[in-house]
């Protein structure tokens, strides 16, 4: 079996204003990188236009219907303080999801054995009634619960790197048991969310970091907290917010991760799905927004996926 990429150019033409850290040069970064023949293995899929009805997966009715409507005809639109949107925005929020619903489908179908969604907008700010932090809907949490309602997945462990907390994510899923979150990102930053004391009912873990901590912090974070909770977890699919962000040359934050980093991370991760659900693993790409750093650490994780 493969690693699948999924991308589409429509996630491309979803922008913010001039100037704005989260923005399409970040995938035209990706796509440079995995031409490389490193990569020449990679099955290579585009993104499917997902149904509207998948985003009711983790965000009610009346809720979706709003942004829907509040999508522009032209220019751009606030929906956030610091979430945008354009005439194609709600297209690639659907690109977006159906690449993850469509990763689900081929891991747990065993079509593949893993795979990376390059999508954007991003996902794992939103909240189930809220799109914040350049987050329109949350595309990791649309495919825990397709990967449970579609596949019977009893178990969902999220794991998320990104150097923001997933606020969003961990706001869906805190009251469910079937589902774990853990995340390990920088504090105090944005959103203001992750303190270790917030445990949702025993299935959320954070692992906060502090400004100037580098790799061997971040690993001590995820071998002593992270890891053994996933471990005892026992999941039946492994989901990753696969943020880049962490990285060094990020300016949006103050964490020391390099390349080798993301790949100790992405093989951690490897082992515990080989444990527990066959390598099941679906990555979807969060933030990065040092072109440079984003191409070295999306290279290594997805170099990780592909060779074990």
């Amino acid at each position: 079996m493969t690693t699948r990429l999924y991308t589409h150019p429509a996630c491309r033409l979803h922008s913010n204003p001039p100037g704005h850290p989260e923005r399409p040069a970040r995938l035209v970064a990706l796509e440079t990188a995995f031409a490389g023949p490193g990569f020449a293995a990679l099955e290579r899929h585009e993104a499917p236009l997902g149904e509207e009805a998948l985003f009711l997966l983790a965000h009610p009715a009346d809720h979706i219907e709003r942004l829907r409507t509040a999508m522009p005809e032209s220019g751009f639109v606030r929906i956030d303080a610091d979430t945008t949107a354009n005439p194609h925005s709600w297209e690639s929020a659907r690109r977006a999801a159906g690449a993850a619903v469509d990763a689900v489908d081929a891991v747990m179908t065993g079509a593949a054995r893993n795979a990376f969604a390059a999508i954007r907008p991003p996902g794992h700010h939103a909240e189930t009634r809220r799109p914040m932090g350049f987050c329109i809907v949350n595309n990791v949490a649309i495919a825990a619960r397709h990967a449970q309602r579609k596949h019977g997945a009893e178990r969902v462990a999220i794991v998320d790197f990104d150097v923001h907390h997933g606020n969003g994510t961990q706001e869906i899923f805190e009251a469910d048991r079937s589902v774990l979150f853990a995340s390990s990102h920088e504090m105090p930053l944005y959103p203001g969310t992750g303190e270790v004391g917030e445990t949702g009912v025993g299935n959320v873990f954070n692992a906060p970091l502090r400004a100037g901590d580098a790799g061997e912090r971040f690993r001590e974070a995820w071998q002593t907290r992270i890891l053994p909770a996933v471990d005892r977890f026992r999941p039946d699919l492994i989901l990753v917010s696969a943020g880049f962000d962490a990285h060094w040359r990020d300016p949006l934050a103050n964490l020391q991760l390099t390349g080798g980093d993301f790949d100790w991370v992405t093989g951690r991760i490897l082992d515990l799905a080989e444990r527990h659900c066959d390598g099941r693993i679906v990555s979807l790409l969060e933030g990065g927004y040092d072109l440079e750093g984003l191409a070295e650490g999306a290279a290594a994780h997805v170099h990780r996926l592909m060779n074990g």
